[in-house]
């Protein structure tokens, strides 16, 4: 891995877990609607090359993107993997034959799922395991207890070495801490879906990642003028200005983009470092208010 300075620079959420803060999303690696392999599988293995050789140590995957074809790309291009590299996956969800994501919360579900990224990454033991509880963009209420502790399980079994968690509420990340440590929360935020700042300051004070997805809004792409409007007096993309902005938000804020283009992978990494004045940053902020 080269030694390139990454945009926000490095957290460490756990004593062995170092991760860029600039780090790349593996759900588009797959075919349309995160389904079937992609038109292009050369440039596919290509991305996951570049994101080694541009120093980004923290990929984000499932078994359930494609499903099994992020996981089976990652393993083609990047195994043996580079010391520094991290693995971040998720369970709590399958892939029928229509393409739909009916939840997989049951104990052998769960089990099975981390078995099955164990195998198609090729590895012994898993970086992070997120469990997955809520919807595509919003939290479902309540207890986590019983899934979270089956990942519990096989961390102390050895199969999973840290553990997180996905589109979930605050009160379901202190039920998960006070099964087993978090080191991370990964949900749906942006600068005009804000209904997390305060989750997110709380997990500042704790020394707790916290992993935004669709920094654009994602299948449901934001409109806004105001975004549109300092991005094109900044001379920069519309992603550009938000990653920019999720980095400035807070230090515990890692950025897990998705692209299957070396050089879309290229231009999220180069924007991400653009610096937002106070008067930029308050006008962003007016577009969540």
């Amino acid at each position: 891995m080269t030694t390139t300075l990454l945009p926000g620079g490095t957290f460490t959420a756990a004593p062995d877990l170092t991760l860029t803060r600039m780090g790349y999303g593996a759900m588009q690696l797959a075919g349309p609607h995160v389904f079937g392999p992609p038109a292009d599988r050369d440039e596919a293995l290509a991305v996951l090359r570049e994101v080694v050789e541009l120093g980004i140590t923290h990929i984000d995957t499932s078994d359930f993107y494609g499903p099994f074809v992020t996981n089976e790309f990652i393993k083609e291009a990047l195994h043996p993997y580079p010391a520094e590299l991290r693995l971040v996956t998720k369970v709590g969800s399958l892939r029928d034959a229509e393409g739909n994501w009916p939840k997989a919360l049951s104990r052998d579900e769960l089990r099975q799922a981390v078995h099955d990224n164990l195998t198609r990454l090729g590895l012994d033991t898993l970086d992070v395991v997120n469990l997955r509880v809520g919807g595509f963009d919003s939290p479902t209420p309540g207890s986590l207890a019983a899934p979270f502790e089956v990942l519990a399980e096989l961390q102390s079994e050895g199969l999973i070495k840290h553990l997180g968690v996905s589109t979930v509420t605050m009160e379901q990340v202190a039920e998960a801490r006070s099964i087993a440590p978090v080191v991370e929360v990964q949900n749906f935020y942006n600068i005009a879906n804000r209904q997390d700042d305060r989750l997110i300051d709380v997990l500042a004070e704790e020394g707790i990642a916290y992993v935004p997805y669709f920094p654009l809004g994602g299948f449901s792409p934001l409109q806004s003028d105001t975004l549109a409007g300092v991005a094109n007096r900044l001379g920069a993309t519309r992603m550009s200005v938000a990653l920019a902005w999720l980095l400035q938000r807070s230090p515990n804020i890692l950025l897990i983009p998705g692209t299957s283009s070396v050089a879309h992978l290229r231009e999220n990494v180069a924007g991400a470092a653009l610096e937002l004045s106070a008067d930029d940053v308050a006008e962003l902020d007016s577009i969540g208010a």
